[in-house]
């Protein structure tokens, strides 16, 4: 293995192992990777103690308080800092993240430009400077997703943005497929939904980052546009893209195309690590 070091940062529900073909696929091409979890997910996310309850309570699952309700886009930074310290040993890295890890890259490479190379973002969030990214499904551009009608929960009374993934409603099943998973195949698609987290931290949806020319706008950037995702429409993914490139013209997006849906990590993780390997 060789270059500068690859770090994956998955999004919101999942962890480090959504990215197990991608970083098979990467090393098959000779490029060292590792892939991290999130603040409050993976291994570090807190059990939520309604959806192990026997018999299951509909209504305590939909008000009980989240374990993760404190953890902002801070705590995230700061965990995903440390990782880089300690995978890129204190040299730059290449940093990619999915969804809502987005967010987090935008942060960490604002607050720590220097240990980061080029950041990829996969159909990612990638917030304006100032903007929380909870406010983008709203937008025109976002209206159309399908991610909304997954939450089970009041956000502002759980402190959480709560799905419930082990509902074995077909109805409900295939709605998550058809947000999070819509080109995977339906066996590993099913694998995948069982291994989500019920909770995300709304923390990190409602806070924003500040953006200046020194901090993130200086950090080459690459997004991948998945033209098939019901969870961040190509039309948000456009206006990401449109937005960075207005506030920081010297430094244009790199755009690359993909005709997937939101988790081209499980559909089609060769050409994800074509486009990983390449920017590296």
């Amino acid at each position: 293995m060789s270059g500068v070091p690859i770090v994956l940062v998955h999004g919101f529900y999942h962890g480090a192992w959504a990215w197990t073909d991608v970083l098979h696929e990467l090393a098959a091409l000779g490029r060292s990777a590792v892939a991290v979890d999130m603040a409050g997910h993976g291994l570090r996310a807190v059990p939520l103690a309604g959806a192990g309850r026997r018999p299951f309570d509909p209504v305590a699952y939909s008000t009980e308080p989240s374990g993760i309700a404190d953890v902002g886009l801070d705590a995230a930074a700061d965990l995903l800092i440390s990782d880089l310290h300690r995978i890129g040993r204190g040299g730059p890295v290449i940093l990619v993240g999915h969804s809502m890890g987005g967010a987090v890259l935008t942060r960490v490479a604002e607050q720590a430009p220097a240990l980061v190379t080029h950041l990829v973002y996969l159909t990612a969030y990638m917030p304006a400077s100032g903007t929380a990214c909870i406010t983008y499904p709203s937008q025109p551009e976002g209206q159309d997703n399908l991610f909304m009608k997954l939450l089970v929960a009041d956000p502002v009374a759980t402190g959480a943005l709560r799905i419930d993934p082990r509902n074995s409603d077909p109805a409900e099943q295939a709605n998550i497929r058809e947000a999070f998973y819509g080109d995977v195949d339906e066996r590993t698609s099913a694998a995948a939904t069982a291994l989500l987290t019920c909770d995300a931290p709304m923390a990190m949806g409602t806070d924003s980052t500040t953006l200046t020319e020194r901090g993130w706008g200086a950090v080459p950037r690459t997004y991948v546009t998945c033209s098939r995702d019901r969870t961040i429409p190509l039309a948000l993914q456009e206006l990401f893209i449109a937005q960075a490139d207005a506030a920081f013209p010297a430094n244009p997006t790199s755009v690359v195309a993909l005709d997937a849906s939101h988790s081209p990590f499980l559909s089609m993780p060769d050409r994800v690590a074509e486009i990983i390997a390449g920017v590296a």
